[in-house]
C-alpha cells in the first residue's frame, strides 16, 4: 500500500507521564502496523496512547504502551520483527491488528492465515500464556476513504474475506474481538474520522476504537 511516511520503527517504548505510586503498574504491548503505530496523527493520540490513556484515567492501572509496528507490514514481517525484539512473556495486554498490507499486495488468504495463528499464540504467549489478555481488532476498511474511494467495492470485499478469517481464528483460541471495520465504514460519511492524509484514521476514529476494546476489557 502506498503510504505516507514512516513514523516509527518497532520496539519503541512510548511512555505516558508518570503515573502516581497508588496506582498498580500494567504492562501493555500493542503489535501491528501503521494502523497501530497511528500514521499521520501524533504519537500520543494513536489507539495505544489512547487505551492507555483511558485505562490510566479510571484510577486502576497506569499502562506504559510498548509497541511493535511499521507502516507497511504484512504478517511475515510483524512476525519477523517481534522475534528480533527479544520480549519478555509478562504482558498484561496485547492488542494484535494486522493483515491490510497482505490484502494490499495481493497476498493469498493461506498465508495470512497460517501467519495470523502464529501471531495469536505468540500473542498469547507473550500475554503470560493468559488468553483473557489478548485482543484482536479487525482490519479496518480503507476502501471508505478518499484514497481508497475509486476502488471501494473490490477492497471491502477483500478486507471482508480477511476479517472473517482472523476472527476464526481468534474465536479458535478463545481471543477477545473487536470489530472497527464497521467504525471506518463511516470514513466517508464522516470525513473528521479519517487523518489528513486521506487514508488512516484521524484521531477521533481511534477514539472510537478505544471504546470498543474497553467495553471488552470490562
Amino acid at each position: 500500500m502506498k503510504w505516507t511516511r514512516n513514523t516509527i520503527g518497532f520496539a519503541m517504548v512510548l511512555s505516558l507521564a508518570a503515573c502516581s505510586s497508588s496506582k498498580e503498574s500494567m504492562s501493555y504491548l500493542a503489535l501491528g502496523d501503521s494502523y497501530t503505530i497511528g500514521e499521520s496523527v501524533p504519537t500520543t493520540t494513536n489507539f495505544p496512547y489512547q487505551l492507555a490513556d483511558s485505562i490510566s484515567k479510571s484510577g486502576k492501572e497506569y499502562v506504559s504502551p510498548v509497541i511493535i509496528a511499521r507502516t507497511g507490514w504484512r504478517t511475515d514481517q510483524l512476525i519477523e520483527a517481534i522475534e528480533s525484539a527479544h520480549l519478555k512473556n509478562e504482558y498484561d495486554l496485547v492488542t494484535l491488528l494486522i493483515g491490510v498490507n497482505n490484502e494490499f499486495q495481493g497476498r493469498s488468504i493461506g498465508e495470512y492465515e497460517n501467519d495470523f495463528k502464529l501471531l495469536c499464540r505468540k500473542s498469547i504467549e507473550l500475554a503470560g500464556n493468559k488468553k483473557k489478555r489478548v485482543i484482536v481488532l479487525s482490519i479496518p476498511d480503507y476502501g471508505f476513504t478518499p484514497y481508497g474511494k475509486p476502488n471501494q467495492k473490490r477492497i471491502s470485499e477483500r478486507i471482508d474475506l480477511f476479517n472473517v478469517s482472523n476472527k476464526r481464528i481468534a474465536d479458535s483460541l478463545g481471543l477477545k474481538y473487536v470489530n472497527v471495520t464497521e467504525i471506518s465504514r463511516r470514513g466517508l460519511n464522516e470525513p473528521d474520522l479519517v487523518a489528513e492524509d486521506g487514508l488512516h484514521p484521524g484521531v477521533k476514529m481511534y477514539a472510537l476504537w478505544v471504546k470498543e476494546i474497553l467495553k471488552k476489557l470490562k
